[in-house]
C-alpha cells in the first residue's frame, strides 16, 4: 500500500519591490525534484516541486512544497503508477496555488506542470527498489 504525506509549502515568497499595478505578462516554471527515502520498514521517494513566476527577468512569486510517497519494501512500482504519483503531486502542489493566489496579482494566472518528456522515470524507478 502506497501511502502519501501532506503537501507541505515550504516557501511562498512574493518579491514585492518587482511587483507594480500594470504588470501583466507572467511566466512561470515548475520543477520537480524526487530523492529517495528509506528507514527500516519502509521505502519510498520525497517529491519537491517549485515554481517562479517571473515578469520579465525579474521574480514575482518563489513557491516550493513538498511531501512523500512511502511504502512497505514488498510493493513494486512500474513506470505508470510513478507517472500517476508525479502527476498527483503536481496536482496537490496546483491545489494550493490556486487557494494561495487568491487576492493575488497573480489570481489569473495558472501553473506550468513539468515537461513530462524530460522526466527520466528509468533514473527514480531504482530508488524504489
Amino acid at each position: 500500500m502506497i501511502e502519501q504525506t501532506e503537501l507541505t509549502v515550504t516557501a511562498w515568497n512574493f518579491h514585492h519591490s518587482n511587483i507594480s499595478n500594470d504588470i501583466q505578462g507572467f511566466s512561470n516554471t515548475t520543477t520537480l525534484f524526487i530523492m529517495q527515502k528509506r528507514n527500516a520498514q519502509k521505502k519510498g521517494i520525497a517529491c519537491r516541486l517549485s515554481c517562479r513566476f517571473e515578469h520579465g527577468e525579474e521574480p514575482i512569486l518563489d513557491y516550493v512544497a513538498e511531501h512523500s510517497y512511502v511504502m512497505d519494501f514488498d510493493e513494486v512500482i512500474d513506470k505508470n503508477e510513478l507517472l500517476k504519483m508525479l502527476r498527483n503531486s503536481f496536482a496537490n502542489f496546483e491545489e494550493k496555488f490556486e487557494f494561495r493566489k487568491l487576492g493575488t496579482i497573480l489570481q489569473n494566472e495558472n501553473l506550468r506542470p513539468p515537461d513530462e518528456t524530460v522526466i527520466d522515470l528509468d533514473h527514480i524507478i531504482p530508488l524504489l527498489k
